[in-house]
């Protein structure tokens, strides 16, 4: 069985795109919309393999990163994660 290929329109990515530090950067947990597997999935395999990436491709968000998303978002809890997310830049 041959698997289909279907282009992400690029509004949606544009949509997922964020400004942090000014710098663009996309969300684990959008990345892992975006490639149709859980963020958890994404981030283990990103960390297996950090030796394949360049040492900036991503940061760890500090809690006032993180404080001002939610606040961006206007939401007082971020779905119930314990982790900060993790944005990869553009």
């Amino acid at each position: 069985m041959t698997k289909s290929l279907s282009l992400i329109p690029v509004e949606r990515i544009e949509k997922s795109i964020l400004l942090i530090r000014g710098q663009k950067v996309i969300l684990d947990r959008d990345l892992a919309i975006l490639y149709q597997v859980p963020a958890r999935n994404l981030n283990k395999a990103v960390t297996r393999n950090l030796d394949r990436f360049p040492e900036d491709f991503m940061f760890q968000l500090t809690g006032e990163d993180f404080n001002n998303l939610k606040f961006h978002f206007g939401t007082s809890s971020w779905g119930g994660t314990r982790k900060r997310p993790r944005p990869f830049k553009m």
